[in-house]
């Protein structure tokens, strides 16, 4: 991944990390923007988002590239994730089901693309969960998930 032309975020990347860190596995982009954070990507500027659609819109208004990290239930293993370039093609609805907003990361998404606001690069980086009741904890597997994620960061940002 290399770097994008913000202007807005100081010429780095945006990362937003998606959740709920008190629905189980839904934290988990939580945990992996506040990892990232600390590794200090210097090329990544980092946020936390509940995932609320008009939230996402307005943090990546004006930005070049957007990495998005959120829990998925797409049947996978848990703890598996995915690497989806939502700049070039829709991301499959069902997808990213576990979110609690009626209009959330997908519809932020597509709204967007409908009104030419999209980020030029947006990828989103869908981790496999567990469980997402409330008042759970992340389960190993997610944890292991943002971990693994961290460090491919690391490695190649």
């Amino acid at each position: 991944m290399k770097k994008s032309g913000l202007t807005q975020h100081d010429g780095k990347a945006l990362l937003i990390g998606i959740g709920n860190e008190w629905r189980g596995d839904d934290g988990v982009g939580i945990l992996a923007a506040r990892m990232i954070r600390e590794a200090m990507i210097e090329s990544l500027t980092v946020i936390e988002q509940s995932g609320d659609g008009a939230q996402l819109m307005e943090a990546w208004q004006g930005a070049g590239k957007v990495i998005i990290v959120d829990a998925m239930q797409s049947g996978a293993v848990p703890g598996a994730f995915r690497l989806m370039n939502a700049g070039q093609s829709p991301l499959p609805a069902n997808i990213l089901k576990g979110s609690s907003h009626t209009f959330g990361l997908v519809e932020a998404i597509e709204l967007s693309r409908a009104l030419g606001t999209l980020p030029r690069e947006l990828f989103v980086y869908g981790i496999e969960g567990k469980q997402s009741e409330i008042g759970y904890a992340l389960s190993a597997e997610a944890v292991k998930a943002a971990e693994t994620l961290v460090a491919e960061f690391q490695k190649n940002v």
